[in-house]
């Protein structure tokens, strides 16, 4: 059964149409949204929930269906417990129950008991309201409420906890819970795995695969679609485009698609070459011989050239970042940490609370390292560590002579938020201004942006921007922290490719388990206790893992 159909769907902004004639259906389900960023996957959300209307076609939603919504940035008050979030977002059972109690009040009332039919009716009114009350799990909603978060990992003593006291993965996740158990038909949910460890992914990714409706969900995690997802739509120049399958289906009908689109409009070309040949031959005959019948004939090949339905050139390459990393020869050894331990005061019985305790790491020369754990574990700590931010209580860093090192913040903290875009990539590049605008064309940035502020560059364009300046370094040794935030896929895959090519040293952090499973071959999981390592990408890490339980 439909739940929701687009027709037709176009919608602009007053500086871009982001759809045009787009339709698509979607089913019970799994549906991943996918595209470039700025490609229209967010104002297609945003059209299913009525928040905007369309300039012209229908989307027709199933009637009665209730719609939940979760944006990318949940919005929650600091101030409430993790039960009341969730119970806030039961608003229908409690509107319901305070519409039973009113019922109940009206039952004391001795006017209701003057006409059998005043009763009645009341009686029936009552009954209504119940079934509904009990259908949406009324009676049993703190149970629920309980069970809910504890599937998605909140121990009993977390769900009374402040939401300022939690982190940012257990604030996405309970934001999840708030809407779900308003029992919602259909899910839309704007990059719900960001900010997530790999546990929380995990915890998702079970939520969503036994959710009974329709969920619609904007990712760029690849490994998360793969899982998932029944379905992928590729938002694409305006245009929707729907496949069957996860999203490592979704890439191989892609390529059979552009394929055949390829050698259609070859086929296309060539015919209209050759008519157009023809009725440029006619039309001269025409006027050589005075001869109307040919300039008739002619001028009737390039009417139905222009009827003719055109096939669209294929465009595989469209808005991609240029990457080019120059790595070279450093130290064999390049980074070498020896019992290494790190804490803070805290408010504990002990008043110190430890983070990293006895690290021990070994680098050399072209490893290729990806650094996973728990949210809170201490890997952004110890990059910090690493780069001499931050001594450690106790142990030894030591670091090859002829290293020099390139860092990708997670939170853009590198990066001066007052300092113009091109006076950054001139000063980092000591380049003059027309190289510098040539330079960030490389990686998207047009002319009209080149004197805003850092600050006030989106999350994807400052990843963009701290790429570009990794490349200007000449570092050897890379140290990413979760590089694949903010990127939207085509960018994530040429960042890929730069650096299966980058001829230095990589330590990366990341939850992206398809960007580990591409670039690495170690893992390091950090624990309480130290490093467990892994020979192999992440899936070669999951191998193991499930060979331990």
């Amino acid at each position: 059964m439909i739940k929701l159909r687009l027709d037709r769907v176009t919608f602009s902004y007053p500086s871009k149409t982001v759809l045009q004639g787009a339709s698509c259906e979607f089913q019970e389900g799994c549906y991943g949204v996918i595209g470039p960023n700025g490609s229209g996957k967010t104002t297609l959300l945003k059209l299913i929930l009525n928040e905007i209307k369309p300039d012209s076609g229908f989307i027709v939603r199933d009637k009665g269906a209730r719609i939940a919504y979760m944006s990318q940035d949940v919005d929650l008050d600091p101030e409430v417990c993790a039960l009341e979030v969730v119970r806030q977002g039961a608003d229908r059972v409690l509107d319901l129950a305070s519409e039973l109690a009113a019922i109940e009040e009206k039952f004391s009332d001795p006017a209701y008991y003057g006409t059998e039919k005043r009763l009645a009716r009341l009686i029936d009114q009552q009954e209504q309201v119940l079934e509904a009350y009990n259908r949406l799990g009324g009676p049993g909603l703190d149970s629920q409420i309980k069970a809910l978060l504890s599937s998605i990992g909140f121990t009993n003593d977390e769900m009374y906890l402040l939401v300022r006291q939690l982190s940012g993965g257990q604030k996405k996740l309970l934001g999840l819970a708030r809407i779900m158990i308003g029992r919602p038909d259909i899910l839309l949910l704007d990059e719900p795995d960001n900010h997530l460890d790999l546990q929380g992914k995990e915890l998702l990714q079970k939520i969503i695969q036994n959710f009974p409706g329709c969920v619609v969900i904007v990712s760029h995690d690849r490994y998360f679609l793969d899982m998932v997802v029944d379905e992928i739509l590729e938002v694409e120049g305006g245009k929707i485009f729907q496949y069957k399958g996860n999203y490592s289906e979704f890439m191989f009908e892609k390529h059979l698609r552009q394929v055949r689109q390829a050698e259609l409009y070859s086929a296309q070309q060539k015919e209209i070459s050759r008519l157009e040949q023809a009725a440029k031959r006619l039309l001269m005959w025409g006027k050589i011989y005075d001869n109307p019948k040919f300039s008739i004939r002619g001028k009737n090949i390039l009417n139905r050239i222009d009827r003719m339905e055109k096939v669209d050139k294929p465009t595989l390459e469209q808005g991609r970042i240029e990457i080019q990393l120059g790595g070279w020869r450093g130290s064999e050894k390049v980074l070498e940490i020896k019992d290494l331990s790190k804490g803070f005061p805290a408010p504990t019985t002990e008043g110190f609370m430890p983070i990293l305790h006895e690290i021990n790491l070994l680098l050399r020369y072209g490893d290729c390292v990806g650094m996973i754990g728990p949210n809170g574990a201490g890997k952004s700590l110890l990059f910090r560590i690493i780069l001499g931010q931050i001594q450690p209580d106790s142990g030894t860093i030591s670091i090859g002579p002829s290293v020099k090192t390139g860092y990708y913040a997670q939170e853009f903290e590198t990066l001066d938020p007052m300092l113009g875009l091109l006076e950054t990539i001139c000063k980092a590049g000591n380049f003059p201004e027309n190289q510098g605008v040539a330079f960030l064309k490389k990686y998207l940035f047009t002319y009209e942006q080149r004197d805003t502020p850092v600050g006030n560059l989106s999350g994807g364009e400052r990843a963009r921007l701290q790429i570009a300046l990794i490349t200007l370094s000449g570092a050897n040794f890379l140290l990413l922290d979760e590089p694949t935030n903010h990127l939207d896929i085509p960018s994530c895959e040429v960042l890929e490719d730069a650096l299966m090519d980058f001829k230095g040293t990589i330590l990366v952090i990341s939850h992206d388990r398809y960007f580990l499973d591409r670039i690495v071959a170690r893992i390091e999981a950090l624990h309480a206790d130290g490093f467990k390592t892994y020979a192999g990408n992440y899936s070669d890490y999951e191998i193991q893992q499930r060979r331990l339980k």
